[in-house]
């Protein structure tokens, strides 16, 4: 779709970059965004990418409603994996369905282990396969006890602690009010080297 023209293939380079850095392009769908990745990969490479979406309601009123983060997952998930290549009954991957939110508005880096203000409880998520064999997908859905300016959210193996798959930072902030909404929506998107 992208890749027909030599323009096609800029725009595609221009997605992936925008990714790398973790910046959502402008009026690019997740499966565009997918595709361009997918087109541009290095050979013998073999990548992971996180998607957050949600759609923030109060009562019957969408307030907000989309892709609010991209960005690759944590050592700590990484080392995880590892681990449970290794003996899967002592680090299983199908924990990693706890969805915790925050107000904290750091800069996401790789190396962390936790949002840096969670507040309200976690919620478990749902797990089934995305829209193709290789996209890990989760959705749950956070109902609010107080006001917050909701910035952060993180995928995690437990109802409190636990190993950290995701942070992902994002602005505008969702400004939630007491009984409001969010359904979270994360993807992994893992893709095997060509």
């Amino acid at each position: 779709m992208l890749k027909e023209t030599s323009k096609g293939q800029g725009i595609s380079r221009k997605i992936r970059r925008q990714i790398e850095c973790g910046i959502l392009p402008e009026g690019v769908t997740l499966p565009q965004i997918l595709e361009a990745l997918r087109e541009t990969k290095k050979l013998n490479t073999f990548e992971m990418f996180g998607f957050l979406s949600r759609k923030h309601t109060r009562g019957e009123k969408v307030l907000a409603d989309g892709l609010v983060s991209c960005r690759l997952v944590t050592t700590a998930f990484a080392a995880y994996l590892v681990d449970s290549l290794q003996n899967s009954t002592t680090s299983p991957m199908d924990l990693f369905k706890y969805h915790a939110v925050g107000t904290g508005n750091t800069a996401e880096a790789n190396t962390q282990t936790a949002l840096v203000t969670e507040v309200e409880s976690r919620e478990i998520g749902t797990q089934v396969e995305g829209a193709t064999a290789n996209i890990y997908k989760s959705v749950a859905t956070v109902a609010f006890t107080g006001t917050h300016s909701i910035a952060e959210h993180g995928l995690f193996t437990a109802a409190s602690a636990g190993t950290m798959m995701d942070r992902s930072v994002f602005s505008p902030t969702d400004d939630v009010e007491n009984l409001d909404e969010i359904e979270y929506t994360y993807q992994l998107t893992v893709v095997a080297q060509t």
